[in-house]
């Protein structure tokens, strides 16, 4: 069974940080290219990060130079981490892999002063 399983999400102040974690099971996770993708309150879920088997990393415009996307093979698990946190950063994260198409349940993650 396919599961990916998000975590690290929370209320944080603006300039702050969080770390989500995906925990990956039941796939060839080394092979996989990994995606973190958000959804915010009245808004279509977009993608803010993605990263390929070689590691190579791609990000949305509004999170480039705040958010960095890792993975790490051996634990199947990708990491977002996300520094200098805005308002607009409010949204539920999500985890997506694409082989099989699988969704994380998503995480709350909640800017704010």
């Amino acid at each position: 069974q396919v599961q990916l399983v998000e975590s690290g999400g929370g209320l944080v102040q603006p300039g702050g940080s969080l770390r989500l974690s995906c925990a990956a099971s039941g796939i060839i996770f080394s092979i996989n290219v990994m995606d973190w993708y958000r959804q915010a309150p009245g808004k279509e879920r977009e993608l803010v990060a993605l990263i390929d088997s070689t590691g190579w990393a791609k990000y949305a415009d509004s999170v480039k130079d705040r958010f960095t996307i890792s993975r790490d093979n051996a634990k199947n698990t990708v990491y977002l981490q996300m520094n200098s946190l805005k308002p607009e950063d409010t949204a539920v994260y999500y985890c997506y892999c694409n082989a099989p198409p699988t969704w994380g349940q998503g995480t709350q993650v909640t800017v704010s002063s």
